[in-house]
């Protein structure tokens, strides 16, 4: 008498319980995990660093025709309940334009004590919701002492860029590009590169196209939109080293920790790094805690740098151009370590889709 056969495509037997166990390993219900977790920090870190913007130690100038005009206006605005401003005198007009025009502060009062109005220069080019706090705060303690303020805009942002946050989103759209690229690098030819060969491959790979990248978002944002007017080649510059900075962070984890190491850029890049940049709101509007970390990270150095560049005619954009070689430095460095620590067998060359034999360790 013949037995039955089984048929072997029908799947475990063991019913639905079964079923999600053998559809659902528990390395993807992990990774899934740490997907809801990535997500609520996301919502957490952009409503937690924006829902309450509060003015902090703006740094302001003062000037007025005698030297202790000026320093009675910059002590009583310096003494405003929570420390709105950070007062400090200037000899003159020509002083105060030329310290907004160093980034060292973000406006000055230009005080006329032989008149009831005040000149108040701000430049919304540095971010249209600090110079608005700026002429709030001083608006309102001009006006308790029976005077009142007239605005001038010394930096304006281009027409084309509304409430200045065209840098922002530019180098936003810069840092998109650099993970993916290193996140579809790993999906093509493994998370771990086999061998340092082939990390220099990936890391020169991921240059070309931060150059392309960077020049092409600074054309979009130039010429075409006329959204940002700075230089062309030094926005060029900043976009190619944002793009491989971030890139080869995202390399660099993924050489430590695999493919988990592309949720640890979008971590660090996006999570911490998109709502301390300064953007929406500039650092003295932020939380402490964003404030602190913003200048340290590859969006908010690259929009400081950016908005220096398209307005203030590059001027202080050196410390955070520094930041970006230094996150580009380090992660090319971690990448080729990595690489060396987990050589093994001669993988693919860079997206040819060939699984790399050195990453089939550490899963798909």
């Amino acid at each position: 008498m013949t037995q039955p056969t089984t048929d072997a495509s029908a799947g475990p037997s063991g019913g639905f319980l079964a079923e999600i166990k053998d559809a659902v390993s528990t390395r993807a219900f992990l990774l899934v995990l740490g997907v809801l977790a990535l997500q609520l920090a996301f919502i957490t870190s952009y409503i937690g660093a924006f829902h309450h913007p509060e003015p902090s130690r703006i740094p302001l100038a003062v000037a007025a025709p005698a030297e202790a005009v000026a320093a009675r206006a910059a002590q009583s605005l310096g003494a405003l309940p929570g420390d709105p401003l950070d007062t400090r005198t200037v000899a003159d007009e020509a002083a105060a334009r030329a310290r907004i025009e160093d980034r060292s502060v973000a406006g000055a009062l230009l005080v006329d004590p032989a008149g009831k109005t005040d000149r108040l220069l701000v430049a919304s080019g540095a971010g249209a919701s600090l110079s608005q706090a700026l002429e709030g705060i001083v608006g309102r303690a001009e006006a308790a002492q029976g005077r009142d303020v007239r605005i001038v805009d010394v930096a304006p942002a281009a027409a084309g860029d509304a409430r200045g946050l065209s840098s922002f989103y530019l180098v936003v759209g810069w840092c998109v590009g650099g993970y993916l690229c290193a996140a579809i690098l790993a999906i093509s030819a493994g998370a771990r590169p086999a061998n340092s060969a082939r990390a220099v491959i990936r890391l020169g790979s991921l240059l070309l196209y931060a150059i392309a990248a960077g020049l092409l978002g600074t054309v979009i944002a130039g010429p075409v939109l006329g959204a940002l007017p700075g230089n062309v080649m030094a926005l060029w510059g900043l976009g190619t080293l944002v793009v491989f900075a971030v890139g080869a962070i995202t390399l660099a984890f993924q050489g430590v920790a695999g493919v988990v190491g592309i949720g640890l850029a979008i971590l660090l890049v996006v999570v911490f790094g998109n709502p301390s940049a300064g953007g929406a709101y500039p650092y003295p509007l932020l939380p402490p805690f964003w404030r602190a970390i913003g200048p340290a990270l590859p969006p908010g150095a690259g929009t400081y740098a950016a908005r220096s560049i398209t307005y203030f005619r590059g001027n202080d954009a050196g410390p955070a151009m520094l930041v970006l070689a230094a996150w580009a430095v380090l992660g090319a460095a971690v990448t080729v370590v990595c690489a060396v620590l987990h050589r093994g067998r001669g993988g693919p060359a860079v997206g040819s889709g060939t699984p790399d034999p050195a990453a089939r360790t550490t899963g798909p």
